[in-house]
């Protein structure tokens, strides 16, 4: 099976390089006439975050398509966090013990990265068994997801943030033996 990860469009949060992980976004003007001219692969099966963003980008990419949601493929609850920018919480010293701990403390008032990441692959690890005799899946996701599915399932292995893909981009990746392997960058 070919699985294709894209993260969805821009959106103002990401222009602004903010943490948006619960808000509700939807794509800014300049990420949809991003995303129309790109081309993706045909795909049996389109999947899709809860969230605005994603859904709004697999319309745009797959039009025709009936997205399958899944709740536990949204992006991680950036708790206090949430909404700022690194700029903003320079002097938060929640902010700078996280920082300290290289990402791995719990977001204050959110989710866990470890939480956060276990969360994404479980989901990936069902939609993968439900969906194995498909020939191409699409899932329209969150930079944090696609990192975390790619961080334990890709070859050669890579660390987390190595996997890190700016909007509208992905990889499409043969699945076979419980391991993703990378074809191309989208």
């Amino acid at each position: 099976m070919k699985v294709l990860l894209i993260r969805h469009g821009q959106t103002i949060g990401n222009l602004h390089k903010r943490y948006i992980g619960r808000t509700d976004e939807p794509l800014c003007s300049e990420g949809i006439n991003a995303l129309k001219c790109t081309e993706m692969p045909e795909c049996d099966l389109v999947i899709t975050s809860p969230m605005k963003r994603c859904i709004q980008t697999a319309e745009i990419l797959f039009p025709g398509a009936e997205p399958v949601v899944c709740n536990d493929l949204r992006e991680c609850d950036f708790g206090d966090f949430e909404g700022k920018n690194y700029l903003e919480l320079s002097c938060d010293p929640n902010y700078q013990r996280w920082i300290d701990s290289y990402g791995t403390l719990p977001f204050p008032g959110g989710e866990s990265p470890d939480t956060f990441r276990k969360r994404c692959v479980s989901a990936f690890s069902e939609i993968s068994e439900q969906y194995y005799s498909f020939g191409c899946i699409a899932l329209v996701v969150h930079g944090g997801t696609i990192m975390s599915i790619m961080s334990r399932y890709a070859v050669p292995h890579k660390d987390y943030f190595d996997w890190n893909i700016p909007n509208g981009h992905g990889y499409l990746c043969q699945f076979k033996q419980n391991s993703l392997y990378l074809l191309e960058y989208i």
